[in-house]
């Protein structure tokens, strides 16, 4: 059975693609992109008297544990805090997944 990790990177709208295309490069299959929208200091993240929600796009990717790595560092190559992307990339270890690959089988949950 294989390892697998979710790497999240959440990036200012308008970048998910370079994210991609950065994961890619580094040997993801594909990924999915959700809309977001930050949640900061409301003190901080006012103007003019009006609050500002920042717009953030979030970009899922279920990868292979041993490419994990390679895929966070062309992210962060590419879109990470220093770049105008000023993405925040993270990995979460996953458990259990089904259907990556046509081979992919159940796990038996009734031993959890």
């Amino acid at each position: 059975m294989r390892e697998n990790e979710l790497i999240v990177a959440i990036v200012e709208r308008g970048y998910a693609d370079d994210v991609m295309k950065a994961a890619r490069s580094a040997g993801a299959r594909g990924g999915t992109i959700l809309h977001a929208r930050g949640a900061g200091d409301e003190a901080r993240d006012r103007f003019y008297g009006v609050t500002i929600q920042s717009e953030k796009e979030m970009v899922l990717l279920l990868v292979e544990k041993e490419h994990k790595a390679g895929i966070m560092k062309a992210i962060c190559a590419q879109a990470g805090l220093n770049q105008e992307a000023r993405g925040l990339v993270f990995s979460l270890p996953v458990e259990d997944a089904v259907g990556m690959a046509p081979e992919d089988s159940l796990p038996d949950f009734s031993q959890q």
